[in-house]
């Protein structure tokens, strides 16, 4: 458990046991705030998107967004965030696809996709398993 008590803790080790366990290749979590919009931990098998940039006004964090294609090569575009001195706080421009203020970035993995993990055959994660 944390320190507020709301959420636990883990380590690579509990990635990599889950991410086997579950036949997957990689975790993609949000929710919680990451400087750069997004954030890879455990050799690259758990992301952490976030897609708010300047959260609450107080935080001076970009945004990203993730596209899986068909090939499962993952990218992120970029949401930088506002100028402190804009009066325009979440102004269209800032979030606006195509926007110079905005950059896409592409990983991929260097491992196959799976059989069966085609985007239409995406396995959700539903509850804690057996």
């Amino acid at each position: 458990m944390n320190d507020r008590g709301v959420s636990y803790t883990f380590g690579p080790d509990k990635v990599t046991e889950f991410l086997q366990k579950h036949d997957l290749d990689l975790i993609c979590r949000a929710h919680q705030v990451v400087e750069d919009g997004y954030e890879f931990f455990a050799n690259r098998q758990l992301v952490t998107i976030f897609s708010a940039p300047n959260y609450c006004g107080e935080f001076d964090n970009a945004g990203a967004m993730m596209s899986v294609d068909e090939t499962l090569m993952c990218s992120f575009q970029i949401l930088k965030p506002a100028d402190k001195n804009s009066k325009l706080f979440g102004s269209k421009t800032t979030a606006k696809p195509g926007n110079p203020s905005t950059g896409v970035i592409i990983f991929g993995s260097s491992t196959a996709a799976k059989t069966g993990n085609s985007p239409a055959g995406v396995k959700p994660f539903l509850g804690t398993g057996g």
